[in-house]
């Protein structure tokens, strides 16, 4: 049985948007209103009877009552936004959550800074990633979580990020601007049919987590916006990105884990993660990036059935020391403070590229690795890239293999790919199937899906990846309630 969350109308008066509440903004809200303290997510947690205050300009406060007593002993609960525009400031999910919009609803976010409370810097990054010191906590935020849904039918979160744009350029900003939507130390989520819009800086991040699932999303920016990355798994494992169209000012994904010293310490890895069928618009960053902050590491990533418009690269791994298809740098420049390793090298090794059609590309590809610390086992396959440059490749410190590569790749690359060195067919290299063979689950698609059923479809198992939808990630699916009428609307698509 689920428990419900019931939005009633009550009281009259006009409201100010703060932190933990939702403000109707059809016209403005102004002056003093009854709110939702963050809090109240504590309570509900402990079974406390809460009032989550909706405030509606015109109708007064609407407000909605969870008395309870576990969300999860009750198969968890749905909090669901009406049709509308609702202002509100930072709030927090509890677990065993639904958050779900209606088609017509729109959540937007405070253009008050005061209403993103500042929070301490993640401890894998030790400090703000754009300032010294903390930051301004995400307007969607949770942390501990399990079983927590993020859905609708299409509605929409705004971020009303331009305020915050214009406060970076100005470099008038106390502390660094919070994403869209963040969630750190959690597990079994799932974001999906939403779209989300004019982020503060990046959209979606998942930091800490495991089993997450991001699908049937649209994220869109002004592709001058700064810094309004799409979706950025951050030292999280067993990560599903399919079905996604993003139009934005930087990366459309990009995959972190923890930034020099400071995510060398924390040592948790970014690892098996599958990013499918994603459509990208960006000016002058890359469709997918590995990077910059990638200092506890990444491995076993496999993307694939992607559409990239770009202005600067398409596919691009960053490491700290016209249109670039390609890029491979381990000159990235950029650290937190100067207590970093100097002396610290990366291992890069493994790389497959393959099946690579770029059109109006003016440099292929930068491969530059680092003297004495050269990429190795770089691998490209059936790749046709029409650029327009005399000296289409620029390669140093690399070795590896090439197949059906035009124009030519650069010397380094020309062997013939070896066995076990570059994927062949549909087959991962041998000696990554050996390390991860593809698990059996319970979990399984909504039914009159074609889809099979594994554990980690994110793991190492290209025929399957090819068939596989991944809203069959988790070993158990959560118990939110809408998990299953979400797993069947992400089937049929929107």
């Amino acid at each position: 049985m689920v428990t419900p969350v019931v939005l009633s109308t009550s009281c009259g008066g006009n409201c100010r948007p703060v932190s933990g509440s939702l403000c109707h903004a059809r016209v403005g809200c102004s002056g003093l209103r009854k709110t939702m303290s963050r809090s109240a997510s504590d309570n509900l947690k402990k079974g406390i009877s809460s009032t989550f205050g909706f405030c509606n300009h015109f109708s007064g406060t609407l407000w909605a009552s969870a008395s309870g007593i576990s969300f999860a002993e009750k198969g968890g609960a749905e909090l669901f936004v009406p049709a509308g525009r609702w202002l509100t400031g930072s709030f927090n999910l509890i677990s065993y959550l639904t958050l779900s919009l209606d088609r017509d609803a729109v959540i937007i976010g405070s253009q008050d800074s005061s209403d993103w409370p500042v929070i301490d810097p993640l401890p894998s990054y030790g400090r703000g990633r754009e300032l010294p010191g903390k930051r301004h906590q995400s307007l969607i935020f949770g942390s501990n979580l399990t079983d927590v849904i993020i859905t609708g039918a299409n509605g929409t979160i705004d971020g009303q990020g331009e305020i915050w744009w214009n406060w970076f350029h100005n470099h008038t900003l106390n502390y660094t601007r919070p994403p869209l939507v963040e969630l750190m130390y959690s597990n079994k989520v799932v974001i999906s049919n939403l779209t989300f819009m004019n982020a503060p800086f990046w959209n979606i991040h998942p930091v800490y987590c495991s089993q997450v699932l991001v699908q049937h999303l649209t994220i869109l920016a002004p592709i001058s916006s700064p810094n309004t990355d799409g979706i950025d798994p951050d030292s999280s494992t067993n990560v599903c990105i399919e079905d996604c169209y993003i139009r934005n000012g930087d990366d459309i994904v990009v995959i972190k884990s923890g930034w020099d010293e400071f995510g060398i310490s924390f040592g948790q890895p970014s690892s098996n993660i599958s990013i499918r069928n994603i459509t990208g618009v960006t000016r002058n960053s890359a469709g997918i990036a590995f990077g910059s902050e990638m200092s506890g590491g990444i491995s076993e990533v496999r993307a694939e059935g992607l559409r990239l418009s770009t202005q600067c690269m398409g596919s691009e791994s960053r490491l700290p020391q016209g249109v670039v298809a390609i890029r491979i740098t381990g000159n990235y420049g950029e650290h937190p403070d100067d207590n970093y390793d100097k002396n610290a090298l990366p291992d890069i090794s493994n790389i497959t590229i393959k099946d690579v059609v770029g059109l109006n590309i003016g440099i292929a590809g930068m491969l530059q690795g680092i003297k004495g610390d050269a990429f190795s086992n770089i691998c490209l396959s059936n790749v046709s890239l029409s650029s327009k440059s005399t000296n289409p490749w620029n390669c140093s410190h690399v070795d590896g293999y090439s197949n059906s590569v035009s124009p030519e790749i650069c010397e380094q690359l020309r062997s013939n790919p070896g066995p076990g060195v570059c994927y062949d067919g549909n087959s991962y290299p041998a000696s990554t199937v050996q390390q991860q063979a593809p698990q059996k689950s319970s979990a399984s698609r909504a039914s009159g899906s074609d889809h099979p059923s594994v554990a980690l479809p994110c793991a190492p198992a290209p025929v399957v990846l090819r068939r596989l939808c991944c809203a069959a990630l988790m070993d158990t699916p959560p118990t939110s309630p809408r998990f299953g009428d979400s797993a069947q609307h992400l089937a049929k698509g929107r």
